[in-house]
């Protein structure tokens, strides 16, 4: 996948006039790239267009134009775009109720290393979290990590041939396994490899 720059984004005039229907977009593409693990755990899969609405976003919540404000959001978020061998994510824990998520988050230090994704017929691909800074504290885990996932060149071809895809997470506090059968979401997340 290429990167984001400058040149790839709107000026901020350009995008308020467009931002309903850019947004209607990214929201119909982002429905393909969310899988729920459990009733807690989420993991939302990047892309080129979901990092370059954050960006936009980011600019316009800002209004930020200037050359050096611009490439400091697109150095933030160009990590997150996969880059054809692997799928980047945000994981997310979420419970309503702020008691029950600091009891949870408190019972889940290093979740962020136990998520993974399995290609049929391969071991676990674990995830590589939190590259860009440490997000837990002796207390308590954080309820976001950045998360990559590393595929093969097998795995990717057997992606491609049909075989099955799991993901989900083994940790003492939280376990749950999914097989994707949802061929919207395993299409959107095979379109990031290559």
């Amino acid at each position: 996948m290429s990167k984001l720059s400058r040149d790839n984004l709107y000026s901020l005039e350009e995008y308020a006039e467009m931002r309903p229907t850019y947004r209607q977009k990214v929201m119909e593409h982002k429905k393909n790239r969310r899988v729920f693990l459990g009733d807690n755990a989420t993991l939302y899969f990047e892309s080129e267009l979901t990092m370059r609405y954050q960006v936009q976003e980011m600019l316009r919540i800002e209004k930020i134009f200037d050359k050096e404000g611009i490439e400091e959001e697109l150095s933030a978020y160009n990590p997150l775009i996969p880059d054809g061998k692997n799928w980047k994510a945000t994981f997310m824990i979420e419970f309503s109720n702020e008691d029950d998520r600091k009891a949870a988050l408190g019972k889940m230090i290093g979740i962020e290393e136990k998520v993974y994704v399995m290609v049929e017929g391969h071991d676990p691909v674990w995830a590589i979290a939190d590259e860009d800074l440490e997000r837990n504290t002796e207390e308590k885990t954080s309820s976001v990590h950045f998360m990559r996932f590393e595929l093969s060149d097998e795995m990717i071809s057997a992606l491609r041939s049909g075989k099955a895809l799991t993901m989900g997470i083994e940790h003492p506090a939280y376990t749950y396994q999914l097989n994707i059968t949802d061929d919207g979401i395993r299409n959107s997340l095979l379109d990031d490899l290559h």
